[in-house]
This record gives structure tokens, sequence and C-alpha cells, in this order.
């Protein structure tokens, strides 16, 4: 099942804003879709397996894959059929720009993908993978160099509890529901949900956030005490 629309005016929309966005911390991001209600934007307990550095960020769609534990009575999986299970028919339909989002369930005993399957998602072109579980292979991963963020690392392969049971459809995390299509932005510091229609205001908000911010380093480097700052703190998000 399938839920993503997205076509050519979807496409130029996200390569115009996405050097606008990838300026904005998941900090920011966050704090802003908080003041407008968006309460529920933070990937919880999801860290990078390895730090993108000061300043970098990551920018794309989301592509999204749900799993759930497989069934005793169907016994192990087939691998033949594996070939064309579901997670593999939407790493094979990745895009340069996407990014992989994978409901796992938060298992921490069962890895979701290795270094075999993250070699293939970074071939696709996709910018990163996010696993709400756990997985494998961590020095191959770390030694291709590619961003994942997971809930957890296990030497324990997944595909003989668990089965990919759609593609493209909402997926939670936590308790952050994911469409395909929402814009993912990744830092060190986490992952932030930015629903569709709330990226332009975002980006214009983020610009007063940063001015304030940048006076505010200014105040503190000429030794200004607090009270200087705190019209600077409310003006942030106001």
């Amino acid at each position: 099942m399938s839920g993503l629309v997205w076509g050519p005016s979807e496409e130029a929309r996200l390569a115009a804003i996405r050097d606008d966005l990838a300026t904005v911390s998941t900090a920011t991001a966050c704090q802003l879709l908080i003041s407008h209600g968006w309460r529920n934007s933070y990937m919880r307990g999801l860290l990078p397996l390895e730090g993108l550095g000061m300043g970098v960020r990551l920018v794309g769609r989301a592509r999204t894959c749900r799993y759930l534990y497989r069934r005793e009575a169907e016994g192990p999986p087939d691998p033949v059929a594996r070939r064309n299970s579901a997670e593999i028919v939407l790493i094979e339909s990745l895009e340069p720009g996407d990014i992989i989002c994978i409901d796992a369930l938060g298992v921490p005993t069962a890895g979701i993908i290795g270094d075999i399957l993250t070699a293939r998602i970074q071939a696709r072109g996709a910018l990163a993978a996010i696993v709400n579980g756990a997985v494998r292979d961590l020095p191959a991963i770390r030694e291709i160099d590619y961003p994942v963020w997971a809930a957890g690392v296990t030497p324990i392969t997944g595909k003989f509890r668990m089965e990919a049971m759609e593609i493209n459809g909402p997926v939670r995390v936590h308790d952050i529901v994911v469409y395909p299509g929402d814009l993912i932005v990744a830092d060190d510091s986490g992952i932030c949900v930015v629903p569709a229609e709330f990226i332009e205001p975002l980006i214009d908000e983020a610009e007063k956030v940063g001015g304030a911010e940048d006076k505010m380093r200014e105040l503190i480097v000429s030794k200004a005490p607090i009270s200087e700052l705190r019209p600077l703190f409310r003006k942030r998000y106001d």
C-alpha cells in the first residue's frame, strides 16, 4: 500500500527550499513547531551512529516502511520471496535526496538493516536511513561512512522475527507520526519531522531566530549581563 503523492511540483518546491532549511538546526525547528502547536516533531530515542559534525544538517523527503512481528505460523522467511519483499521494493525505488524512515517498533534485539542494505540505500542516492529499532554491522556501516540514526545496535538479525508490511504509508516513531513526503531535518542533535504545509513559514521564522541568537552571542562576547539578553530570549520565538 502506498500513500506517497509526489510529483514535479513537490520536487521543485523541495529543491527551492532545501538549502534554506538546511541552515535551521533541529533545536530551532522543533521549538518553532511547538510554538505553532506541532508538539510531536522530535524523534525521541534515535541517535546517529556516527556524528555528522558541527553545522552539518541533512534535509530530505521521508520514504517510509512499517514492520510488524512475523507470525510464527508462517515459518522462516523464504529467501527467494524476500527479494520482492516490501523493504526491498522500497529500497529499489529510492531516489536521490530521499531519507528512508523505518518503523521497526523500537525492538532492540532485531537488526533491521546491516551493512549490505545500508550500502544499497547509499547507492540509490538516499541521504540517510532512520530506523526505529536496531541495526547490525556497526563497524561496517561506519566504514562506508553513511548517516544512520537508530535506537540501538545488535548482532542479531531481525529477518526471523520481523517483517516489512507496508511502504509509503504513515509510520510511528514513539509518539511521532511520519507521513511519506514529510520533510526530515536531521543533525547530531537528532531528527525533526517538518509537516509539508509548515516548511516555508518555518524558514521565514528561523531567520528571525537566527538574528536574535547572533545578537545574543555578540552581547555575551562583550560580557553583557543576562538582563540585556532577556528581551532577545523572548524575541526568538514570539
